[in-house]
């Protein structure tokens, strides 16, 4: 190493996992910078659930919480903006920013998240976090029993209809458009009473984010206070095309047991590297990913200095 890198740990992401990774580096005395471009995907939610201590808490909240908390330790910095690119070099990486701002650190933390690629339909947007759902297991203990739709077709549409019928049997299915779901799955949809609909979506009846009803192209209308939707996810940041790592097939980032990359020294934690999107699972691969990176930085230190291995 050159001794001129100005971190020794960069986290792309200051939400959950980043935060909690940050407190965990803090903690082990590490000269860290959090880059984070202030718009975590659950911004629109009103209340967190699932993540014990904090069931029904504001995201917000937490998220202002743990900034604070992970202050206290002063080796950690941070700063806001957008990385635009990472680059490996010989000694590490260097993060540039979109304002043309560059740092450098041994080790990097992608705890990007995912980005929501929501359906061009009026409402969706406004909708989503609060009664557009993705995830049963953070909200439907609250919208339990209500008149629900998803929105859904083709082969995951019988796997989310078994889902969500556990909450409330008030159930229909909405393929907006033509059903492209086998024709067993669609019988066992109906004979569990979950009625399938192809009509075309227009637009999303709402005030202030809260769902009252579907209007279709045919000028119908369905009755309704919860939609739940499962949309196509994208990387926040081209790791694949930037760095080569590896995504899987999901596309997510392929990361070891210890949340290394394909990369050497490129760690992933939170939504961009898990299925289970939730704060509960962020926080906590957040903080294994810090104890890792921290783990892999004293093994290099032994080895450099000729006192290990």
């Amino acid at each position: 190493m050159n001794g001129k890198l100005d971190y020794e740990v960069i986290i792309v992401g200051g939400s959950y996992a980043g935060l909690s990774a940050a407190m965990a580096l803090g903690r082990a005395l590490r000269r860290v910078l959090v880059i984070d471009a202030g718009e975590p995907c659950n911004r629109n939610t009103p209340q967190s659930h699932n993540f014990i201590t904090h069931d029904g808490t504001p995201p917000a909240v937490i998220s202002q919480i743990a900034r604070s908390q992970v202050r206290f330790y002063q080796t950690v910095q941070w700063q806001e903006g957008r990385v635009s690119t990472l680059l490996k070099t010989a000694d590490g990486f260097e993060a540039v920013l979109e304002g043309g701002e560059r740092y450098t650190a041994r080790k990097v933390l992608l705890a990007t998240g995912m980005k929501d690629l929501l359906p061009d339909i009026p409402g969706m947007a406004e909708c989503w976090g609060i009664s557009v759902l993705h995830c049963p297991y953070c909200h439907g203990y609250e919208v339990r029993g209500r008149e629900t739709a998803i929105w859904a077709n083709g082969a995951m549409a019988l796997e989310m209809g078994k889902l969500i019928a556990h909450w409330t049997s008030r159930l229909q299915l909405l393929t907006d458009g033509s059903s492209t779901i086998p024709e067993a799955d669609k019988a066992a949809l109906e004979a569990n009473g979950i009625k399938v609909i192809e009509k075309r979506i227009s637009r999303l009846s709402q005030q202030a984010g809260h769902l009252d009803g579907i209007l279709f192209d045919d000028g119908s209308r369905l009755d309704l206070e919860v939609l739940y939707a499962r949309v196509p996810l994208q990387q926040q940041l081209d790791v694949a095309g930037q760095l080569g790592c590896i995504l899987t097939p999901a596309g997510l980032i392929q990361v070891d047991e210890m949340r290394q990359t394909s990369v050497p020294g490129l760690y992933a934690a939170g939504d961009n590297s898990i299925q289970a999107r939730s704060v509960a699972a962020a926080a906590g691969a957040g903080n294994f990913a810090g104890a890792a990176i921290n783990r892999e930085l004293i093994e290099e230190h032994f080895l450099a200095t000729g006192t290990f291995g």
